[in-house]
């Protein structure tokens, strides 16, 4: 399971520790598939709307470091976005909505 986490998440190195790979620990155990929610988001033509949501995630909804760490301006972001919240129907504003958004972009990658 670490090295399944160490694949998906290259920050973890080209081996991972157990106790180094936090949220992958729960998402390496779940079974396989992908949320419906999300299935539209993760096809090919949407990549870079995932990447967008996965990198705003990860910065905990920041929109300024989002837009910099992405390298496009704010109004930019918030298109995409919106983007992401029509094509999956979840709304960025409600937690549990991000935490299924979040964790669905990370487990895919395993």
């Amino acid at each position: 399971m670490a090295a399944r986490a160490a694949r998906a998440a290259p920050r973890l190195g080209p081996v991972a520790r157990w106790p180094a790979i936090g949220p992958y620990r729960l998402l390496t155990a779940l079974p396989g598939g992908v949320d419906p929610a999300v299935a539209r988001l993760l096809e090919p033509a949407h990549a870079e709307l995932a990447r967008t949501a996965e990198v705003y995630l990860d910065h905990a909804g920041q929109a300024a470091r989002t837009a910099a760490a992405l390298g496009i301006h704010r109004q930019t972001l918030y298109y995409r976005l919106s983007r992401v919240e029509e094509l999956t129907g979840l709304d960025l504003a409600v937690g549990e909505e991000r935490l299924l958004l979040h964790m669905a972009l990370k487990s895919a990658r395993l």
